[in-house]
């Protein structure tokens, strides 16, 4: 996958190329997003790669800054429990990953062997596994 050099200083409205935030709705979620879709991504918290991951915004991007969090530490936390953003990565459609085969194999290769701490947290790789 081809990305620009300083694809991390820039927000993933300047990365997909569009001028405005999308949604215009009233909700927490959604004014979270739209916060995080003007926010460079190499200020991104946990919660904030969990958040965005969970709503399928940005992957391209996003999936391998989660990557590099889950290799230093695979149960990183957001805001909900050990392992949260391992689980919505995991949750991400066939789809993407069919197209991002070589992050899946990073991905696969992170939690292979490690069963009985997915099992532990009552994380599930069923999505992950059905492409």
């Amino acid at each position: 996958m081809n990305l620009e050099n300083d694809w991390r200083n820039k927000t993933i409205l300047e990365l997909e190329k569009k001028d405005s935030v999308g949604i215009a709705f009233d909700s927490h979620l959604i004014k979270e997003v739209n916060k995080l879709l003007q926010k460079p991504l190499n200020t991104f918290s946990i919660e904030d790669l969990r958040l965005m991951i969970g709503q399928q915004i940005g992957l391209k991007y996003l999936v391998l800054l989660a990557i590099e969090v889950l290799e230093k530490d695979l149960f990183a936390v957001g805001n909900f429990y050990e392992g949260d953003l391992l689980q919505c990565v995991l949750n991400i459609e066939s789809k993407f990953w069919n197209d991002y085969q070589s992050s899946w194999i990073k991905l696969d290769g992170l939690i292979a062997g490690k069963e009985a701490g997915l099992s532990i947290r009552k994380i599930k790789t069923t999505t992950f596994y059905s492409k």
